[in-house]
């Protein structure tokens, strides 16, 4: 994990809104490098919810086929606004796999 990252994160979990979204915005152009990191921190945190929402919003950025397996997990989610952000991760992905999971989950089908 580098600094940045690291840095970035300890601004997303801060008390204070605008350092928030300073380290939200911090990470931004960097999404693609930090995608590991980014599924890492998507799945350890289960306290706050808006962090895990600008969390999947990064992973979503980053359009990596490597964030497959946690945006077909997440999609499923009875949690609405994590759901919906997943199904558009998954939509600007825009693998066959990605449109396969969607189209599963449109038709009510199991996902394997």
């Amino acid at each position: 994990m580098t600094n940045r990252f690291r840095d970035a994160m300890q601004l997303m979990r801060s008390s204070d809104p605008q350092k928030q979204e300073d380290g939200f915005h911090s990470l931004r152009p960097y999404v693609a490098d930090q995608i590991a990191e980014l599924i890492g921190e998507f799945r350890r945190e289960h306290e706050d919810h808006g962090l895990r929402c600008w969390l999947l919003e990064l992973i979503a950025e980053a359009r990596s086929p490597e964030a497959l397996p946690l945006l077909t997990e997440v999609a499923q989610y009875e949690d609405g606004p994590l759901r919906d952000r997943a199904l558009e991760a998954l939509t600007l992905l825009g693998t066959k796999e990605a449109r396969q999971v969607l189209w599963r989950i449109r038709a009510n089908q199991p996902i394997r």
